[in-house]
This record gives C-alpha cells, sequence and structure tokens, in this order.
C-alpha cells in the first residue's frame, strides 16, 4: 500500500489577513489610478464642450480586475499572489476605455494625454493602423500614473483603450460570442465578425470623410443668430426683449412704428 502524502501545513491566519489586506489597498491603489486618468480625461472633455464647442469623446467607462480575477490569473500565468509581483507583472488590473466620433480623435485625445508631464507612456499598442486578423481594432495605451496617497506616492499602470463607436459595437458583440461559445466559436461566425469589423472600419472612413466636409462647409458661411447670441451675456439677451424707455407700445403692447 502506497504512502499516504503528508498534508501540508494549514496557512497562518494571520498571514492569510496580512495578505487580504495588502491585496485590498492594492486594488484601491489601481481604483485611485483610475480615478486620476477618468479626471484627466474629463477636465479635456469639459474644456472641449465648453470652449471649442466640440467634443471628441462619446462615453468614457473604467474597470478594476477583481480579487478573484487576479488570484485566477496569477495562477494561470504563474506569478505569485505577493502585492509586489502583482504589481510588476500584471498590466491589465486597472482600465479605461474612451469611445470617440472619429478615428482622427482617438490620435488626437492620444497626443493630448501623453503630452501631459505626470502621465508616462510605457507602452502602445495600434491596432487600428494594424488590426488583429479577427477584425479588431482599437488604440491601446499602457501608462503609467501617479497616486498621492497619505504616505507616499504610488506609481500606477492604467490601461486606455480608445475606439471609435462603430469599433466598441464590434469588440462588445464579439467579446459576447466568445463568451458563448467559451472560445470554440463556429467558422462561419468568425469570417462574418472579420466581414462585420471590414464594415465597420469602411463606416468610420465614410463618416470622418463626411465630417471634414461639414466641417469646411460650416468654415464658409456666416456665423448663425444661435453662435450670435451666445456671443451676448444672459443680461443682455433678456435686455433685447425690453423696448426702449421712449418707444411708445400700441394697444397690444407692440412697439408702433
Amino acid at each position: 500500500m502506497s504512502a499516504v502524502p503528508p498534508a501540508h501545513d494549514a496557512p497562518d491566519p494571520a498571514q492569510v489577513r496580512a495578505l487580504m489586506r495588502e491585496m485590498r489597498r492594492l486594488a484601491l491603489t489601481y481604483k485611485f489610478g483610475i480615478d486620476e486618468v477618468m479626471t484627466k480625461i474629463a477636465i479635456l472633455r469639459d474644456e472641449f464642450r465648453h470652449m471649442q464647442d466640440d467634443n471628441p469623446v462619446e462615453h468614457v467607462g473604467s474597470r478594476l480586475k477583481s480579487f478573484e480575477s487576479i488570484a485566477a490569473k496569477c495562477r494561470r500565468k504563474g506569478i505569485p499572489l505577493d502585492p509586489g509581483a502583482v504589481r510588476s507583472q500584471m498590466f491589465d488590473i486597472a482600465g479605461v476605455r474612451v469611445t470617440c466620433s472619429f478615428v482622427s480623435d482617438i490620435y488626437r485625445l492620444r497626443d493630448m494625454l501623453i503630452g501631459q508631464g505626470d502621465l508616462t507612456l510605457l507602452e502602445e499598442r495600434d491596432y487600428i493602423a494594424h488590426p488583429k486578423p479577427n477584425g479588431y481594432q482599437s488604440l491601446h495605451l499602457i501608462v503609467q500614473v501617479p497616486v498621492y496617497l497619505s504616505d507616499r506616492v504610488e506609481d500606477v499602470v492604467v490601461e486606455i483603450q480608445l475606439r471609435t463607436i462603430a469599433m466598441d459595437f464590434w469588440a462588445s458583440l464579439e467579446h459576447k460570442i466568445y463568451y458563448k461559445y467559451a472560445g470554440q466559436v463556429p467558422r462561419h461566425l468568425t469570417d462574418s465578425l472579420k466581414l462585420a469589423a471590414d464594415v465597420a472600419a469602411s463606416l468610420d472612413t465614410s463618416m470622418e470623410r463626411i465630417h471634414h466636409e461639414v466641417k469646411a462647409l460650416a468654415g464658409e458661411q456666416p456665423a448663425a443668430t444661435a453662435e450670435v447670441e451666445q456671443a451676448l451675456s444672459p443680461e443682455d439677451i433678456l435686455r433685447s426683449f425690453w423696448p426702449a424707455p421712449d418707444t411708445q407700445l400700441d394697444a397690444e403692447g407692440r412697439p408702433r412704428v
């Protein structure tokens, strides 16, 4: 009869509690990193909306990898479940996804973000210029942003994905299909997805061209009445509804001609 292997020693409860406390602190730090990037994008978005009458950002979302997902990836990749090892070997814990109107907006926003002094670009993957074989398109930026904590400054790695609306719609559908089939997607569906990706890219190109034509036409036309009114203060606009003091009104309250 073969010998029964000895049971592993039970982990020290105090060590387990300490590790969980460190992992929670790590997750919180990454959450703060997301907040920092989201704030930067929100400021740029509001500046464009209020000062330039333009908004390249349609939607912004974020995600923070759960402890269960971190542990599963550590086990799968052979990474020690230790805050230091996780921080140095895992770069997709914190993510921000930005949906833009046009492809040109993606690169414009990219330049503005990495031009900020406290944000460091670690890696860039341009799947727009070089789409994946399945048709996936997006611009991925791996950045490092400082987070000011009560006792130290922590440099946090955040992944930023920039897509157009068409790219985001395609990626969402592709994710749902691969999840439904557990990665074993039938060939006819992968072919259909690739065709849809090509159509989405063509749509982005057409919409960009139309957008440039509209902007060119708008630049040749005189300012609209609404734009003139926007240059006036609210008080000036209200005063324009009142007649001058020496104007005589008729029986219906209208100025006499």
